[in-house]
């Protein structure tokens, strides 16, 4: 019996960082270029993001050799600044964008670039374990409309959930600031 669950707790932590079927990394990730803060513009919602808008994630290079991942949201219901720091490290080659992130714990969920601006990093399509979990980022807030339904018709094609989830757009609007790094 504890051979069946040390089995089952393996595959249930490898599948968490399995790359949703059809669905490939780019090729020529540059961590570098990645670094930085990220807008997150739109997304498929889920309760950990729920109520939050004006989102952004901050990447940092840590000294283990990870990525230090801070991300912030702005809860209009509490009306305050919520953070989650996490840490997120390559899962293949590091030239591929095919990283595990982990906010707590040792459990990690992948965290699989799709798209890409391959010249200057100004947008990413993201997707996580499965098909349920999908970003749209931009270096900045706001991101030209004819772009993002570029990017959403791509989610579409790739990830099927969107037929069944909404899309939650959360640029930042310029009345409410982030807060200072």
């Amino acid at each position: 019996m504890r051979k069946i669950f040390t089995a089952l707790f393996i595959f249930l932590l490898v599948s968490c960082v399995g790359i949703p079927e059809n669905i490939t990394p780019v090729d020529n990730f540059n961590l570098e270029k990645y670094l930085g803060k990220w807008y997150e513009i739109a997304r498929l919602d889920h309760s950990f993001e729920r109520g939050l808008s004006k989102v952004t994630a901050e990447y940092t290079l840590r000294s283990d050799g990870g990525v230090k991942v801070l991300n912030r949201g702005y809860s209009d219901i509490e009306k305050k600044w919520k953070e989650a720091e996490g840490k997120a490290y390559f899962v293949q080659e590091s030239d591929r964008g095919y990283l595990k992130v982990s906010f707590f714990g040792p459990f990690y969920g992948s965290y699989v670039v799709f798209e890409i601006d391959e010249v200057n990093y100004q947008y990413s399509l993201v997707c996580g374990p499965d098909r349920s979990y999908l970003w749209i980022l931009s270096r900045n807030p706001a991101m030209p409309e004819e772009l993002k339904a570029k990017l959403v018709d791509k989610a579409k094609r790739y990830c099927q959930m969107l037929w069944m989830m909404s899309f939650i757009s959360v640029s930042v609007p310029a009345k409410i600031k982030q807060p200072l790094s």
